[in-house]
């Protein structure tokens, strides 16, 4: 028998963090941030301390009480002795979004991660591009110590070079990627800190308590992974998944290997969602039909909004770009990422993409060190964009939209091809964008701004314009008959009455209690 703990993630949508125990050993799969839980007490100008180490965290029952943390991220206040110790020979990561790896940083360094080779080229190559932070730690981190005499308050250590974290990849890594892994932008610099790189092998070369088999699905990230994991019962892990994007026939392919499942652990993201459009659901491809439309009959300039890391869209964009006469511009930490991503099988052409230059953001080591040197001939400033307007389109979200200052636009198109908002502060988001259109008299493609009668504002979306990374309803339901599993695990969702519904044998996990299959 193995038993399984849900921590995180039973009762919604992403923060995922199991453990799947047997004979005294297990595995983590997924180790990542519940942005609801987070968005309880923290928001974009209060967060927790980091120089306090995971203190906040525990004490807010952000991140499981488990004695599985580093050590040096423990305060002198913050006992962890009396919490369980996991015996924990790995974390089987599903994939790179956030609410998958996000709190991976603060598991201890002896734990190894399982990923595919493109969820570590990203999760690197995020962690090189953001500022610092004890969540973004997911690759290497900066050992802290205390800095003051009773040990409360913990800082990095000047003296000490970072330490890589161990991988085991899904598939042999090459020498590009051990490279990638190697080096932290700005290390040759005079005094700077070295990075000290963890290993990184294949991971059938661990050793693991299960007998574990890891399938590449389909989602809206490279790199996502399913797992089989065989012990006295096989257990199917799905991550996040879908069957309606360019890779749908792998996740196929999963499903096909699954049968043998007597556990199936499903996500069910949209299970609750009516999101057909004419009966059919929307795909990559008629999203990149649609987009083509608004570009092929707009005029100026053209800003296109997907969702950040979602590079099958980013090539979509870019094949409209090339067959409407237009460049592709983008940031330059989406050119350091598709670099990166050179490394693995995935990798994305870039011989059209153009890099946009941020007035005053010289200084960026891992610019200076890798996208300047490289595409040092590729990039356009404001002042092209804005005397040629028609000849561009422009990767830009929100956050983007001070660089229209420089630009200066005089019209043009906005095409949304993300999400729909989904929580009161993404809603004040989508104002905040629609004064910023507005401003600069941009017509939006794929949502809209209303004002209510009571002054308030609402936010409408064309469903049209974005392919969901996860599977429908329908689809889930036809993974399910497939594997046939004796039983279902439901999580990452608001909607596990819709599997109970529908379904026998369905168990409805409570977070930290253990089940024995």
């Amino acid at each position: 028998m193995v038993s399984l703990t849900v921590y995180d993630g039973a009762t919604g949508i992403g923060g995922n963090k199991l453990y799947l125990e047997d004979k005294g050993k297990g595995v983590l799969l997924d180790f990542g941030k519940n942005f609801g839980k987070y968005g309880a007490f923290y928001e974009e100008f209060l967060k927790n301390r980091d120089t306090r180490g995971i203190h906040d965290l525990i004490y807010l029952d952000l991140v499981p009480k488990l004695n599985i943390y580093r050590p040096d991220i423990i305060p002198s206040d913050l006992s962890m002795k009396r919490y369980p110790a996991l015996n924990v020979a790995a974390v089987l990561l599903s994939h790179a979004h956030i609410d998958h790896c996000g709190n991976i940083g603060m598991l201890r360094k002896d734990i190894p991660i399982v990923a595919s080779p493109e969820s570590i080229v990203i999760m690197k190559g995020m962690q090189d591009t953001a500022a610092t932070s004890l969540e973004g730690d997911t690759t290497y981190f900066s050992p802290r110590q205390p800095s003051d005499e009773l040990g409360l308050y913990l800082s990095s250590v000047a003296t000490i070079n970072y330490q890589g974290r161990d991988f085991c990849c899904t598939k042999k890594p090459s020498e590009a990627l051990t490279s990638f892994l190697s080096r932290k932008p700005g290390q040759d610099a005079k005094r700077a800190k070295k990075l000290e790189p963890g290993t990184c092998s294949f991971y059938d070369n661990a050793a693991f308590p299960f007998e574990i088999s890891a399938h590449p699905v389909d989602h809206s990230i490279f790199g996502a992974t399913a797992y089989i994991i065989r012990g006295d019962t096989t257990v199917a892990y799905t991550g996040d998944f879908r069957l309606h994007g360019k890779n749908g026939e792998s996740t196929r392919e999963f499903v096909k290997k699954a049968k043998d499942a007597s556990v199936l652990i499903t996500e069910g993201t949209r299970v609750s969602r009516d999101e057909l459009i004419h009966g059919e659901t929307v795909t990559e491809q008629s999203v990149c039909e649609v987009c083509r439309d608004i570009v092929e009959s707009a005029s100026g300039l053209i800003i296109a909004d997907f969702s950040a890391r979602n590079f099958e869209r980013l090539e979509s964009f870019q094949d409209t770009a090339e067959k409407t006469g237009r460049e592709l511009v983008v940031p330059a930490k989406d050119i350091y990422m598709l670099q990166a991503l050179a490394s693995t099988d995935n990798a994305c052409k870039m011989d059209s993409l153009k890099v946009y230059s941020e007035i005053g953001n010289k200084s960026r080591k891992w610019e200076q060190e890798v996208v300047q040197p490289l595409f040092a001939d590729r990039y356009i400033n404001h002042t092209s964009i804005r005397e040629n307007p028609d000849n561009y389109i422009l990767c830009f979200s929100l956050f983007d939209m001070k660089h229209l200052l420089d630009i200066r636009p005089n019209g043009g198109t906005y095409i949304y091809s993300a999400c729909e908002a989904f929580s009161e502060e993404m809603e004040i988001d989508f104002v905040r964008l629609w004064h910023w259109l507005e401003r600069f008299n941009i017509r939006p493609a794929g949502f809209s701004v209303e004002k209510m009668d009571d002054g308030e504002h609402k936010s409408c979306f064309d469903k049209r314009f974005h392919a969901s990374g996860h599977a429908s309803r329908e689809d889930i339901a036809w993974v399910i008959e497939q594997i046939d599993p004796d039983y279902i695990v439901p999580i990452h969702t608001e909607a596990r009455e819709w599997f109970d519904e529908n379904f026998e044998n369905v168990v409805m996990v409570n977070e930290g209690l253990a089940y024995e299959f």
